[in-house]
């Protein structure tokens, strides 16, 4: 079994307690995560509470988008959060993924990583593709709207 890290880093102009909350809540995803524009009609659902610990976004959508769930399992505000990322389309997987906030002079290093493991059909997958280069362009995207964002509300 071979298992994997993607792994990519940014400045962002805020300080920690500017970002963190728009990590911690699900709902704030959809104005800076690099996969919300993939489906149009995608379905989204939220449970538990609004942000932080056992907060829960359920989605579902075309091939590009996929299906899955993501479920906060830590969160040291405003440091970092550890996240249960779990898809099941287009293939079954489960990817630790975690975001730390590390304040750097009038800014923050936002990093954002997600682990796994290659088994199964995932293996053969990751014979062909690298995941480093199939999600890493994902993060950065995904970072660059985060400090987008960031800085529109700041």
């Amino acid at each position: 079994m071979s298992s994997f890290s993607v792994s990519r880093t940014a400045f962002i102009p805020a300080p920690p307690e500017a970002i963190f909350p728009l990590v911690s809540n699900f709902r704030e995803w959809i104005s800076w995560s690099p996969w919300e524009g993939l489906d149009p009609s995608m379905q989204r659902s939220y449970s538990g509470p609004v942000e932080g610990v056992g907060a829960k976004y359920t989605w579902k959508g075309n091939g590009k988008a996929g299906a899955g769930t993501m479920e906060i399992q830590e969160a040291a505000e405003p440091s970092r959060i550890l996240l249960r990322l779990e898809f099941t389309k287009p293939m079954k997987a489960v990817n630790p993924t975690t975001f730390t906030f590390v304040p750097e002079g009038h800014g923050t290093q936002v990093t954002w990583t997600m682990a796994g493991e290659n088994k199964g059909l995932g293996r053969v997958f990751a014979l062909f593709v690298n995941m480093d280069k199939l999600v890493g362009g994902d993060f950065e995207k995904g970072l660059a709207q985060l400090a987008s964002v960031v800085q529109s509300k700041g």
